[in-house]
């Protein structure tokens, strides 16, 4: 259940964050999506993905996830209608709830890169 929540609210970051910055630069709204997905697929924690192309440690990978959230959320109350927007603040909720044990697992035992 976490992993959809996670995958759903980082779709919607993918797609509203260069939504809301394409009125401002092309080029800005091209960076959001090179950022979003490429920085997750780059950086993982060895033992959450299968293929770790940089180690790093549990507490980078959480980050990265909250720039989701943070992008999914700002971003669609930048550029969506209200209701829109709600709906992605409640998916976004919905996941830190749902994230917090994969968090856990990942602060513990000094999940670091090897």
């Amino acid at each position: 259940m976490a992993s959809a929540f996670r995958f759903a609210t980082e779709l919607v970051a993918w797609v509203a964050a260069p939504w809301a910055l394409s009125s401002h630069s092309w080029l800005l709204a091209a960076l959001s999506v090179v950022v979003l997905v490429g920085l997750p697929t780059l950086f993982s924690t060895p033992g959450d993905k299968a293929n770790v192309i940089i180690a790093v440690p549990g507490w980078v990978t959480i980050l990265l996830v909250v720039l989701q959230l943070v992008a999914a959320v700002v971003s669609s109350w930048l550029a969506w209608p209200g209701w829109a927007a709600t709906a992605v603040s409640l998916l976004a909720a919905a996941t830190l709830v749902t994230e917090q044990r994969r968090w856990r697992w990942l602060v513990s035992a000094n999940r670091l890169a090897d």
